[in-house]
């Protein structure tokens, strides 16, 4: 799962006033990054694809509304819902307590932990702080992966970049020793790029929700909370209707609810 901490912005400043009284939501904008596959991202048609994209779909189907999707950079993308740019994300956001305090999440609709990689023959087992203590490690910017490597590697040299692919970029060129993601994210580069090929996941497996949150939901405005109400009924049809199952195993050979 995707493991973000977003950039603090001030609410009252951005949230569009009057928006206690009922929406119609014939339409809905669905805010999404197009940038992190296999979760969404673009294909050579330019179109908007993914586990997140097609999950939007379905839920849309279920709820009878028109879906209308809005490319976003990751950094801005709560900010722009505030703003009213969009009505929700889906772009594979972890529900964190912080997060908490800007908008409102829907149940979770996937859950999968954080890992570390490396070159291939690089050594690395231990993935502890103290194993890691004087290498140079990665993770996308604003980013609960990053908060994470700022809190507990203190004596490792820490570099944040603005997508993951710059940070797999990175790994390859030997600049990076190590750098740390969604272990799905990762299995999927690993796996089914010519890049990946050099690296592999290593050590522990990361969960722990004060950092990487309680799973990935979709984010909306706290005063609207008619439409989370509306994605939380839906998203319980897809799973119960084999709907859920379906895109899952379009995507992963495992589950990941």
């Amino acid at each position: 799962m995707r493991h973000f901490l977003s950039i603090a912005v001030t609410v009252t400043a951005l949230v569009i006033a009057g928006g206690a009284s009922a929406k119609d939501w014939s339409t809905v904008r669905i805010g999404t990054e197009g940038a992190y596959p296999p979760f969404n991202f673009y294909d050579t048609d330019k179109q908007l694809q993914g586990f997140d994209i097609d999950v939007a779909k379905a839920l849309c189907e279920k709820m009878e509304v028109k879906c209308e999707f809005v490319a976003q950079d990751w950094d801005g993308i709560i900010p722009a819902l505030l703003a009213n740019k969009y009505d929700a994300i889906i772009a594979s956001m972890s529900i964190t307590e912080e997060r908490k305090n800007t908008v409102d999440f829907s149940d979770k609709y996937y859950n999968t932990p954080a890992q570390f990689v490396a070159q291939k023959g690089s050594g690395i087992t231990d993935t502890s702080p103290e194993g890691l203590k004087g290498k140079t490690l990665g993770a996308q910017s604003a980013t609960t992966h990053a908060s994470f490597l700022e809190d507990k590697y203190p004596e490792s040299d820490v570099k944040l970049y603005g997508t993951q692919d710059e940070v797999n970029a990175d790994l390859v060129s030997g600049r990076l020793d190590a750098f740390i993601s969604d272990s799905v994210v990762s299995y999927e580069w690993l796996e089914k790029t010519d890049d990946g090929k050099c690296c592999e996941l290593i050590g522990d497996t990361y969960t722990d929700v004060k950092y990487f949150g309680e799973g990935a939901g979709i984010a909306v405005r706290k005063e609207d909370e008619d439409l989370k109400q509306m994605f939380n009924e839906a998203l319980a049809e897809i799973v119960a209707d084999g709907t859920y199952q379906a895109i899952n195993e379009k995507y992963f050979p495992f589950s990941i609810y």
